[in-house]
């Protein structure tokens, strides 16, 4: 069907074709000198009929090849736009139409030069047009970004719920550590983590590398890392998000994570310190599960008494060293000689390090 259409319309195409040009032989006198068309209107019309029937015949002859031509490039756009993502087709077209308004401006200029004006006025508009197209589609993240960001602001500004800073409802962004962890599950069940969890496909990739390590540690970490986003998706009652793109131009899973946190306007939640610091440098919010822990372990005061099992030998001499239901280690001076025994003790001093809580204390009779 598509075709028949194409030749009838070409034949239409050769029909007028052949009547402009047989006209503008006629009204142009290019025979004037042998007289031809001099006071002769059924010459003139007969060479009006005849220049309009060969070129509509031509165009009929040849539209098949020409119907091939048309279509097999249609066959290649099709082909190429099915490839490629709906957002990098809208933000090109946006890009290339952009372009071409920039273009706009000096284009008139150009095509004043002699000779090559023209030519040099289609080329620079073909190059802005490619050049904006190309520049939507590498940056069409960090558009996509400012437009949610805007569109926050906006209902922020509007409802006046949120004040500046507010990042309780934005995505958290789950590193692969923070997951193995374990411990994201326990604080979403709790209810106190507002929004949506992002799971990036990245990072379920190296989980997946990690579960089928030949190490058996390894193995074990990336097989209790996956039970545990299986546990999250089916017993939480938490919005759960797969983010399928990637950064192919980023190498560093850590890097990844802190691009799609700035996409998403979002946070990264995660226990590595390095990544944390890095976060820090970079100005993405994080959530670190480890400071969380140390916030809500319960405070201790120099003179405070506490009951504990001494377990083991410290680093110094004569120290014994105990251990909270939190984890937090004791220090208890002179305590080595009763290790596997219960012993009351009096705090003397709380040491905060980025690594935990340090306790030191000593016997409650030397006290």
């Amino acid at each position: 069907m598509l075709k028949k259409l194409l030749r009838g319309l070409f034949t239409i195409i050769g029909l007028l074709l052949g009547y402009l040009i047989g006209d503008e032989i006629i009204h142009n006198n290019y025979f004037l000198n042998s007289g031809y068309f001099s006071n002769s209107p059924i010459k003139t019309i007969l060479f009006l009929i005849l220049s309009t029937i060969l070129f509509g015949i031509i165009l009929f002859l040849i539209s098949p090849w020409i119907n091939s031509l048309i279509i097999k490039v249609m066959d290649y756009i099709e082909k190429s736009i099915q490839k490629l993502p709906a957002t990098e087709i809208l933000f090109g077209t946006m890009g290339a139409i952009i372009g071409l308004a920039v273009a706009a401006l000096f284009v008139n200029l150009l095509a004043r030069i002699p000779i090559i004006g023209a030519v040099l006025a289609v080329v620079v508009a073909v190059i802005m047009a490619a050049l904006g197209a190309n520049i939507a589609i590498r940056r069409r993240e960090e558009l996509i970004s400012l437009i949610s960001s805007i569109g926050i602001k906006k209902a922020a500004t509007g409802k006046d719920k949120k004040s500046k800073g507010d990042y309780r409802g934005y995505p958290k962004v789950l590193d692969t550590s923070v997951i193995i962890d374990g411990r994201i599950f326990d604080i979403c069940q709790t209810g106190f983590v507002e929004g949506s969890l992002v799971i990036p496909n990245f990072v379920l990739e190296e989980l997946r590398h990690i579960a089928d390590s030949s190490d058996g540690l390894k193995r074990n970490r990336g097989r209790r890392g996956l039970d545990i986003l299986n546990k999250i998706q089916k017993e939480l009652n938490i919005e759960v998000q797969i983010y399928e793109k990637d950064f192919p131009d980023i190498a560093e899973v850590d890097s990844k994570l802190l691009k799609l946190a700035q996409v998403l306007n979002g946070k990264v939640v995660t226990n590595d310190y390095n990544l944390n610091k890095v976060a820090e440098f970079q100005g993405v919010p994080v959530l670190n599960i480890n400071e969380l822990a140390n916030a809500v372990k319960p405070v201790v005061l120099p003179g405070e008494e506490m009951r504990i099992q001494i377990i083991k030998d410290g680093k110094e001499s004569g120290q014994g060293v105990a251990y909270l239901d939190d984890g937090t280690m004791i220090v208890v001076e002179g305590g080595r000689k009763y290790i596997g025994e219960t012993k009351d003790v009096v705090v003397t001093s709380v040491l905060q390090t980025a690594a935990g809580r340090m306790i030191f204390a000593k016997q409650k009779e030397e006290a």
